[in-house]
C-alpha cells in the first residue's frame, strides 16, 4: 500500500496529503529494507467527510478532540483540530454518529436540563459537518419551561500537514486572536479562520473559546453555524483543483439500482457519491479531472487505480475515462530509450513472496484497454483521435518489452514475470490490436502475433499440473522457479475484455483451465464468505489483514466476480457478490479498500483493518463493476448494438438498473427472478440483443 505518491517526471508534486512512509521509486529498486516506516493511526472507526481536496476526519461522538487524525483538511492543511462543545457546561452525550452523504457526517446526542432529577434527557443537540469545515449545532429543548443555556465551542489548530499528524509530528496548537465574529489563528506563512454566525456573545482568544446565551423557548431551538476558511494564496495556486471549484457531478452518471434485494441500490447510490467526492483536477490542466485513489492516504498525482476505476465505470459514461487517459498520457515517457511508451509510476508491495511491482507498468497496459473499451461504450471522435498515439505508444512498449521470450517483466528486465502482469500484457494487446484495426492504424497483427506467443508461453510455463486439476502459478522467478501461492490475483486470468460486437477476448487459459481457476476461486480457501482474499489459508505466509497475504480486497473480488459472471460460472460469481453485497452493508454501504479475511460464520461481521483507506476509488468502482455483472451489459457503440447476458441464477432476484449510458444517451435494463433480460431504455437506432 503506497502511503507517499510520486510525482511524475515533469510534474510539480502536489501539496503533501500522504505520511512519508518509504517513498517508493519508479527505478524498478525496491524500497530500502532498513527504513521502518511508522505505524498509521487507525482510521476505521472513523467518519469521513469527503470533497476533495477538503475532508473532515471525526470520531463518531462528533467532537474533535485534536487527538489522532481528527479535525478539517483542506489539500493536505489540517485547518481544525479541535472544536468542542459544551452547553451549561457539559458535554452532550453521543448517541449516534453516521454518514448522511459522502461529505457530510451528522452527530446526535442528548443532555439532562440542570435541575432535573428524572433520568430522561430534555435537550437533544444535533451536529452535521461538512467536508469543507462547515459545521451547524443544533439545541433542541423538549422541555415545557424557557431555558437559559451557556454554549461554549473551543477551537484549535495546528496548520499541520496531514503526513505530519499521521506520523505524530503535528507541533502545538497556535494562538489564537479575535477575528470578526471568530478566531483565527496564523502560523507558518498561512493563516485560518473560523466564523460564526450568530456571532457569539463573549470570545476568549487565548482559550480559543466561543460563548453564547442560548435562549431556548418550550420546544424551540437555537442554532449556531461554523465556518471554516483558510486565508493563504501562497498555497491556494499549489492545492488540487485550486481555482476551478469541485469537478462536477456530470462527469459520472446518476445510476440506480431497485428491485427484490434493497441492499444493492443503496450500495450503488453510496459508490456513485464516493467516486465523486474523490474526484480532483489535475492543478495544472483543471479540465482534467480524475479520481483520487483512496482517503486519507492517497490523494496524490493519477495513478493507475484511478485508470481502472474509470474503466469500471464506463456504464457511468465515457467522460471521466476520457480525462484520466489525458492526465496520465501527458506523463508518458518519450524519446528513444527502452522506456518510451511506458508511462511512470512508483513501485507497490507485492505480498510475502514476491517483491514490490511496478504500478507504471500496470498503467501502460492498462491505457489501451480502457482507450478500446470506451470506445465501445461511446467515446466521442474527438477524445479517440486525441488519446490514439498515445495508447499506440503504449502498444509499442508492450511489444518490445514481450520481444525476448514473449513474456512481461515487471518491475524490471530481469523480472519476475508475473501471472497477473500477464494478464494485462494479453488483454492490451488483443483489444490494442482490435482498436487500430478499427482505427485502420497499423500493428494489430503484430500485436496478436505477440498475444498468441504469450498466451502459449503462459500456459506452458505458468500452468502446475497437479492431482486436484492444477493451477496457475503466481510467478517465475529468474532463476527458472514458478511460485504456486494461490490468492485473489488469479481473478485477473479471467479478466479478458470486449472485442467488436461485445464479443469476449481470448483470455490466457484455455476452457478447461478457466474452469479450474473458477472452482478455485469459490473454494473456502479462498472465498471468506465475505469476499476474495488476496492469498489462500493454505499459503505459507497467509495473514487475514495482510493487504496482499490474505485481507479480503474489494478490487479482485469485483474483477472475480465480472469474470466468472462473463464466463458462466455463475455459482461462484453469486457466492463472491452475495458476500460482498453482505459485507457491505455491515460497512454502510462504503466498502473500504480491504478488510480482514476471516472466515464467515454465523452472525459474524466482517473485520475491518485499521488502515484501509475508506473511500477508495477503485473500490467504490469495483462495487459498480461487481453489481452490473448482474445484468451483462456489452456495448458496441461504433457497431449501434448493444446486449445483455445476465446471470440466469438472478442471484439477487429482479433487478433495474437505470440511470447508466451508452452511446451517450441515457440506458436503462432489467433482469427479471427468472434470469431474463430487458432493455427498457436505449439511445435511437441502437440495435438490441440479450
Amino acid at each position: 500500500m503506497a502511503l507517499s505518491p510520486v510525482p511524475a517526471p515533469g510534474r510539480p508534486p502536489g501539496p503533501p496529503i500522504g505520511p512519508p512512509l518509504g517513498r517508493p521509486s519508479d527505478s524498478g529498486v525496491a524500497p530500502s529494507r532498513g527504513a521502518r516506516p511508522a505505524e498509521l493511526p487507525p482510521v476505521h472507526g472513523a467518519l469521513i467527510c469527503v470533497a476533495l481536496p477538503a475532508l473532515a476526519i471525526c470520531s463518531e461522538h462528533g467532537q474533535l478532540t485534536g487527538e489522532g487524525l481528527e479535525g478539517v483538511y483542506a489539500a493536505g492543511r489540517r485547518l481544525l483540530s479541535r472544536c468542542v462543545l459544551r452547553v451549561a457546561g457539559r458535554e452532550p452525550v453521543a448517541l449516534q454518529g453516521r454518514m448522511a452523504t459522502a461529505d457530510r457526517a451528522v452527530f446526535l446526542g442528548v443532555l439532562r436540563v440542570p435541575g432535573d432529577m428524572g433520568p430522561d434527557p430534555g435537550i437533544t443537540v444535533e451536529r452535521t459537518r461538512s467536508a469543507d469545515g462547515t459545521e451547524r449545532i443544533t439545541l433542541r429543548s423538549a422541555v415545557a419551561r424557557p431555558l437559559r443555556l451557556p454554549v461554549e465551542i473551543a477551537l484549535g489548530t495546528d496548520l499541520a500537514n496531514l503526513g505530519a499528524v499521521a506520523s505524530g509530528r503535528s507541533g502545538p496548537g497556535l494562538t489564537a486572536s479575535v477575528h470578526g465574529t471568530g478566531l483565527r489563528w496564523t502560523g507558518d506563512g498561512s493563516s485560518v479562520a473560523v466564523t460564526a454566525d450568530p456571532p457569539p456573545t463573549d470570545s476568549l482568544a487565548a482559550a480559543g473559546v466561543l460563548r453564547w446565551e442560548a435562549e431556548v423557548a418550550p420546544g424551540g431551538t437555537f442554532s449556531v453555524q461554523l465556518r471554516v476558511r483558510e486565508d493563504s494564496p501562497t498555497r491556494s495556486s499549489g492545492s488540487p483543483g485550486a481555482g476551478a471549484g469541485r469537478p462536477g457531478g456530470h462527469l459520472l452518471a446518476d445510476a440506480q439500482a431497485e428491485g427484490d434485494d434493497a441492499r444493492p441500490g443503496e450500495l450503488l447510490r453510496a459508490s456513485v457519491e464516493d467516486l465523486r467526492a474523490l474526484l480532483q483536477r489535475d492543478p495544472a490542466h483543471p479540465a482534467d479531472v480524475h479520481l483520487a485513489a483512496g482517503v486519507p492516504w492517497r490523494c496524490g498525482p493519477v495513478t493507475a487505480e484511478a485508470l481502472w476505476a474509470a474503466r469500471m465505470v464506463l456504464p457511468l459514461g465515457t467522460r471521466l475515462a476520457a480525462t484520466t487517459l489525458r492526465a496520465l498520457g501527458r506523463t508518458q515517457l518519450s524519446g528513444a530509450g527502452p522506456g518510451s511508451g511506458r508511462i511512470p509510476g512508483p513501485l507497490r508491495d507485492a505480498g510475502p513472496h514476491l517483491p514490490p511491482r511496478c504500478t507504471g507498468i500496470e498503467a501502460t497496459l492498462a491505457f489501451p484497454v480502457v482507450l478500446a473499451e470506451a470506445r465501445r461504450w461511446g467515446l466521442p471522435t474527438a477524445d479517440l483521435e486525441e488519446l490514439l498515439p498515445v495508447a499506440e505508444r503504449c502498444l509499442g512498449w508492450l511489444r518490445r518489452a514481450a520481444a525476448g521470450d514473449g513474456l512481461v517483466p515487471d518491475p524490471g528486465p530481469a523480472g519476475p514475470w508475473r501471472a497477473e502482469t500477464q494478464a494485462h500484457a494479453h488483454r492490451a494487446a488483443l483489444l490494442g490490436a482490435d482498436l487500430l484495426d478499427a482505427c485502420a492504424r497499423p500493428g494489430g497483427d503484430a500485436l496478436r502475433d505477440s498475444a498468441r506467443t504469450l498466451r502459449e508461453r503462459f500456459r506452458r510455463e505458468f500452468w502446475l499440473d497437479d492431482r486436484t486439476g492444477g493451477r496457475p502459478a503466481v510467478a517465475r522467478l529468474p532463476d527458472g522457479r514458478c511460485l504456486s501461492h494461490l490468492g485473489g490475483w488469479a481473478a485477473h486470468l479471467l479478466d479478458t475484455g470486449l472485442l467488436g460486437g461485445g464479443i469476449p477476448a481470448q483470455g490466457l487459459l484455455d476452457r478447461t483451465e478457466s474452469e479450474q481457476v473458477a472452482r478455485l476461486l469459490g473454494t473456502p480457501a479462498l472465498d471468506s464468505g465475505w469476499g476474495l482474499r488476496g492469498l489462500g489459508t493454505k499459503e505459507p505466509g497467509h495473514n487475514p489483514f495482510g493487504h496482499r497475504a490474505g485481507a479480503v480486497r474489494v478490487h479482485e473480488t469485483a474483477v472475480a466476480v465480472a469474470g466468472l459472471a462473463a464466463a458462466g460460472h455463475e455459482k461462484e460469481a453469486a457466492s463472491l457478490l452475495r458476500g460482498l453485497i453482505d459485507a457491505s452493508e455491515a460497512f454502510a454501504h462504503r466498502l473500504p479498500e480491504m478488510y480482514a479475511g476471516e472466515q464467515r460464520t454465523a452472525g459474524g461481521r466482517p473485520v475491518p483493518h485499521p488502515a484501509a483507506c475508506r473511500p477508495a476509488a477503485i473500490v467504490a468502482a469495483g462495487a459498480v463493476h461487481a453489481l452490473l455483472a448482474l445484468a451483462g451489459i456489452r456495448p458496441d457503440a461504433p457497431g449501434r448494438s448493444v446486449s445483455t447476458h445476465p446471470l440466469r441464477s438472478a442471484p439477487l432476484g429482479a433487478i433495474r438498473f437505470s440511470g447508466l449510458v451508452v452511446a451517450g444517451e441515457p440506458f436503462a435494463v432489467r433482469v427479471g427472478r427468472l434470469g431474463l433480460g430487458m432493455v427498457e431504455q436505449a439511445a435511437e437506432g441502437l440495435q438490441l440483443g440479450v
